[in-house]
């Protein structure tokens, strides 16, 4: 019978509201210049900063690219992807709120959500039960450039 190795480390997001004001937006909708990163990526591309957001989030990264087929006024996915990280982060707000936000400025609107990602983001402490020294580390769901 072979012994199988034991896993010591588990890679994982953590999502706190360390340093983040409970039931509340880390950042308003028109802070866009707080992070000149993620305000340029919106700015000149959109649809990446959008694509990269989702993904991040936990979704498809192609589902904000279904917007395109809608057009106009109406924004299904960023009104569901704001209503559902209000919800995962017990973020206080209305679907009537979020209705009003995304229909007026959706980049803005993927702006904050991009800053909330990034501002819940935290490093993990795992302790491996067989050597017993804790390891830090920052594990984000993708690898994250630096100027986003």
């Amino acid at each position: 019978m072979m012994a199988h190795p034991a896993v010591s480390v588990q890679p994982a997001m953590v999502v706190t509201t360390n340093n983040v004001m409970l039931n509340q937006w880390s950042s308003g909708v028109c802070d866009c210049c707080e992070d000149m990163g993620i305000c340029c990526c919106g700015f000149w591309c959109p649809y990446c900063l959008m694509c990269k957001t989702s993904e991040e989030f936990g979704e498809c990264l192609c589902l904000p690219l279904l917007e395109i087929c809608f057009g106009g006024i109406l924004h299904p996915i960023t009104l569901s992807m704001r209503s559902s990280m209000r919800e995962r982060f017990h973020i206080k707000g209305s679907i009537q709120d979020d209705c009003c936000v995304v229909t007026c400025c959706t980049v803005c609107v993927w702006c904050q959500m991009a800053r909330e990602l990034k501002a819940r983001r935290h490093s993990l402490v795992v302790v491996n039960p067989v050597h017993q020294q804790p390891q830090a580390f920052t594990q984000p769901l993708q690898p994250i450039n630096p100027a986003y």
